[in-house]
């Protein structure tokens, strides 16, 4: 380590706190400095999402977003369980609806054994609907390992024990510009600079940009997608115990509408996908123009468009009518009706995509010898945070 005595963080999410937290347990006698733009740490995916611990069903067996939400999501529950942070493992059911998605529903199943997923069975519909009476449907994956958790709760954990440890974070701290200088980096903030010989770009929104500062071709972009919610008024809350999703649909890149029920209380309905016009845009109202212009300025998001044009009809159909946002529910839960349903919040996904139009799928890291650049972590990166900063930290060059 003598020539790497200090690592800079930029980004205050699960993935940048986990990144510093893995650092400190292994190498107690380095400089950690993390940056976060917000006045507090976790400001946005983090706290902005379904609050699922996601146990690896979906993702292609052998991918990194497979093994390490598997990994993940153990390390995550133990820590919750060694913190106290209220979580619950309680299961989710994926269900199929129609005949065409059993088959998918069988290859779900697959992927989760090939994943090391445990306890992992099919139902049939007499059997689904012991574990959640009012869904319809023909057949469905139980996955015993899922649950909900606080994440901002791990969140202010996670920066508690940074500190213990020794670690800076300094909030207020937005990185404006990335210099090499002295065999390391400077880092330009809104609070003055900071130095350090390693970087770690975990930037969540404007991971691109940052990785722009720091002389990186923006090879991938990050498009903004944001999901937005409802919830089940306190009458209809009995209609979901748990958690139920649907069978994703291989013609669209994101999961579809479903239900959560929450480690605060209440049951979340949602999210839908639709572009945001500002990276922190958690209203239709909210436009950023440089956000706004970088979005529609890239041919990525044009043949994105162009190639699932039934998907945008679709989700942006659900954004602007509840009447159609209760209907995509409907499928799962016949009965909720849409005035059970009450605003929720939302939240804004940084996806990556090519310049081809591709949602990148996996997690993306790219390694330089004195840099680390995060530039692909959405779901399921708060549940493998910890697995992620752990698997950061085995890679650096020290």
């Amino acid at each position: 380590m003598a020539s790497k005595n200090s690592v800079l963080i930029v980004g205050g999410g699960l993935v940048g706190l986990a990144c510093a937290y893995r650092l400190l347990q292994r190498f107690p006698q380095v400089t950690v400095t993390l940056l976060e733009k917000e006045t507090a740490v976790g400001a946005h995916q983090s706290t902005h999402n379904s609050g699922v611990l996601h146990a690896g069903l979906y993702y292609r067996p052998g991918s990194e977003k497979a093994r390490l939400a598997v990994a993940g999501i153990r390390q995550m529950t133990a820590f919750c369980r060694e913190e106290g942070i209220p979580h619950e493992i309680c299961g989710k059911l994926v269900v199929a609806v129609t005949p065409d998605e059993l088959s998918r529903l069988d290859e779900l199943l697959r992927r989760g054994q090939a994943n090391g997923l445990q306890g992992l069975r099919r139902l049939e519909a007499d059997e689904m609907r012991k574990i959640e009476p009012h869904v319809a449907g023909l057949a469905a994956a139980h996955v015993p390992e899922e649950g909900i958790v606080d994440y901002r709760g791990v969140c202010d954990r996670l920066a508690d024990r940074i500190r213990e440890r020794g670690g800076r974070l300094e909030v207020g701290a937005k990185v404006t510009g990335l210099t090499r200088r002295n065999g390391g980096w400077t880092a330009a903030t809104a609070r003055g600079e900071f130095a350090g010989d390693f970087l770690i770009n975990c930037a969540g929104l404007h991971c691109d940009r940052v990785a722009e500062l720091a002389c990186e071709r923006r090879e991938v972009r990050i498009v903004p997608f944001r999901g937005e919610y409802y919830c089940l008024q306190e009458s209809a809350r009995p209609l979901v115990r748990n958690l139920i999703y649907p069978v994703p649909n291989p013609q669209f890149p994101f999961l579809g509408v479903h239900f959560t029920r929450m480690i605060g209380g209440g049951v979340e309905a949602g999210p839908n996908a639709v572009l945001a016009f500002a990276r922190e845009g958690y209203r239709l109202s909210t436009v950023d123009p440089r956000d706004l212009a970088d979005a529609l300025l890239f041919p990525g998001l044009w043949r994105f468009l162009m190639k699932y044009p039934a998907m945008v009809r679709s989700e942006l159909a659900q954004s602007l009518s509840k009447a159609q946002f209760c209907r995509a529910l409907q499928r799962l839960v016949p009965d909720v009706r849409a005035t059970d349903l009450e605003p929720g919040g939302a939240g804004v996904r940084a996806q990556a995509m090519t310049e081809a139009g591709s949602l990148v799928e996996d997690f993306h890291l790219v390694r330089r010898d004195d840099a680390l650049h995060v530039l692909n972590a959405p779901s399921p990166a708060a549940t493998a945070s910890l697995a992620i900063g752990e698997h950061i930290v085995n890679t650096l060059p020290f």
